[in-house]
């Protein structure tokens, strides 16, 4: 038997519709998911507030308990007090006559027979009639919307907070446009990043780069809260993540990784030292200097012989009068019709470039095609920083690398589209700390706001991870999909957040009132409409949910997948 905890009694299409409540009101929360059944249609909506209601305010303002009789007073209230709930529709579905009737045999006819189409969840269109019954959504009603936990390609992100029912994540979509998760520090972002991460590694249809910036994804770590041992994704996927260092010898938590990255001279381009303006406090006149060095040493040797000049060096000419030495920046400078002075503080200013190690003439070996080569390959890569942790190392390297991979990517997607070749593997790139690459300032020169806003139909997406998604340039964040949020405290973090969303009025101290580390608020693309679950804990359970807690002996199937076969 239906179990109803009200009646709609007003709103509008273009307001919350108003639901009297006849259940206590400490049963229902904001952000239950509510289903309105109206004849042949289902309503699903959102509950986003509570207000308490009186026939007449003289019976709110007076404590009847002290001056009736118990029973009496009860009888009262439940005459004159009341409780509505603004709920937020989202969604609509055509359930068909009831099952009763002749008509449901005729209609389901038509449905297998083509003549009318399937049912699936539609954007709201018109509203329920007056005195139309709400209850609380069942595990049919959440599998309906947001598909069964059962099928592959959907991944559990979390539990409704009322009756835990599994709610999915459509990894299938997910990857599909670039992502968000959001949360001010201390939410959990990383752990829901790992949720995340590790079923989109096991649902093994997309390839992963993730720039690890702490160094938290790769190996086992720490939790600074609690102390409790973290697993990592290399421990649980082995060979199918392989962890690169940053520089030859680095070292990650103590542990060697598979292979080191390097860089090599050549590979640095001008607009890679234009993007350090800010880290670097580059002048004016940086882009015409280094407009010179390409046009006097050319693009692949301008860094390797620039960095060889010396400012300041002299010699004496035949007179004895002091002049620039030939391998000084002065010489170069005013034959190449450059202030010497402007080039003089270029070289100066990218002095912290210069001494970093893992830039070199001539690497070892060509890593970065190997990375590139094992993204193709279905494997994953994390990319960790070690002790090259500042903002110079993230903004240098980050660009650079993705620069490489989109011009691959785009190159094989032509490929495919006009010969018929193997179709590119989709490509997800996870981007911490994203406000530094992706603010107004940034944006228009990184790589990442030309993926973010062009690169899906080559099979590259983003998946920015930040706690201060207001200092995202608003064209970048209008192109993400799907948003998971934790609690923001910020109002302006909360608009950008909430921004190109309907509904998103209601939705602000819905997100808002989170409970830190505990809850997210699902939005956008990859689900069907938004609702704050209370999110997965990333423990040993989830690992034995996802991977199974005894898994015996592997077939040759599984380890050929596995090494990314």
């Amino acid at each position: 038997m239906t179990e109803y905890i009200g009646y709609v009694v007003g709103g509008g299409l273009k307001e919350n519709l108003s639901v009297r409540l006849t259940v206590p009101s400490h049963q229902i929360q904001e952000g239950a998911f509510a289903v309105i059944e109206s004849g042949n249609w289902l309503f699903y909506g959102l509950v986003t507030d509570l207000l308490l209601g009186a026939t007449d305010p003289r019976f709110a303002d007076e404590q009847s308990e002290a001056r009736l009789p118990g029973e009496l007073a009860n009888l009262l209230h439940g005459q004159t007090l009341f409780t509505n709930l603004e709920v937020l529709p989202a969604l609509m579905l055509e359930r068909g006559p009831s099952l009763e009737t002749p008509e449901y045999q005729t209609w389901l006819a038509e449905i297998e027979s083509g003549t009318r189409p399937r049912p699936r969840p539609l954007p709201v269109k018109t509203i329920p009639p007056h005195h139309a019954g709400v209850r609380m959504a069942t595990p049919g009603d959440i599998a309906e919307i947001f598909g069964e936990a059962e099928k592959e390609g959907n991944f559990v992100i979390g539990y409704t907070r009322e009756q835990a029912h599994p709610v999915c994540l459509n990894l299938e979509k997910f990857v599909q446009r670039s992502s968000g998760v959001f949360g001010a520090t201390g939410t959990g972002k990383s752990f829901l990043t790992r949720l995340v991460l590790a079923g989109l590694i096991h649902y093994n249809r997309s390839s992963i780069l993730v720039f690890d910036m702490h160094n938290e994804y790769g190996f086992d770590d720490t939790a600074s809260d609690t102390g409790e041992r973290v697993i990592g994704l290399k421990s649980k996927f082995h060979s199918r993540v392989r962890v690169v260092g940053l520089g030859q010898g680095a070292q990650i938590r103590g542990q060697a990784p598979d292979f080191n990255l390097e860089i090599a001279m050549q590979d640095i381009q001008p607009e890679d030292i234009e993007l350090l303006t800010r880290e670097l406090n580059l002048r004016e006149t940086t882009p015409t200097t280094l407009d010179a060095l390409v046009a006097t040493f050319g693009k692949d040797h301008w860094y390797k012989r620039f960095m060889g000049l010396k400012p300041g060096a002299v010699i004496e000419d035949q007179d004895g009068k002091k002049i620039a030495a030939p391998d000084s920046v002065e010489a170069w400078a005013l034959e190449a019709g450059v202030h010497p002075e402007a080039a003089k503080g270029l070289h100066s200013k990218m002095g912290p470039l210069f001494r970093r190690t893992y830039i070199v003439d001539q690497p070892a070996s060509d890593t970065v095609s190997e990375i590139i080569k094992a993204l193709d390959a279905g494997q994953h890569i994390v990319l960790s920083f070690g002790d090259h942790d500042k903002d110079l190392d993230y903004l240098l390297v980050t660009n650079l690398l993705t620069r490489r991979i989109r011009q691959v990517w785009e190159k094989r997607t032509n490929e495919y589209r006009a010969k018929g070749d193997r179709e590119p593997r989709p490509l997800v790139i996870v981007l911490e700390e994203a406000h530094k690459l992706l603010n107004r300032e940034m944006a228009v020169q990184t790589t990442f706001s030309t993926i973010a806003r062009e690169m899906r139909k080559y099979y590259v997406t983003l998946l920015i991870v930040d706690q201060r998604p207001s200092q995202i340039y608003d064209e970048v964040l209008s192109q993400l999909g799907t948003r998971i949020s934790g609690w923001l405290g910020d109002d302006d973090d909360i608009r950008a957040v909430l921004s190109g969303l309907a509904g998103r009025e209601a939705l602000r101290g819905m997100l808002a009132r989170l409970q830190p580390k505990e809850e997210v608020l699902l939005l956008g693309w990859g689900v069907p409409m938004p609702l704050p679950v209370s999110s997965r804990r990333y423990d040993q359970n989830f690992w034995e949910d996802l991977l199974g807690s005894g898994r015996g002996k592997r077939g040759e199937a599984e380890i050929l997948e596995e090494l990314g076969f």
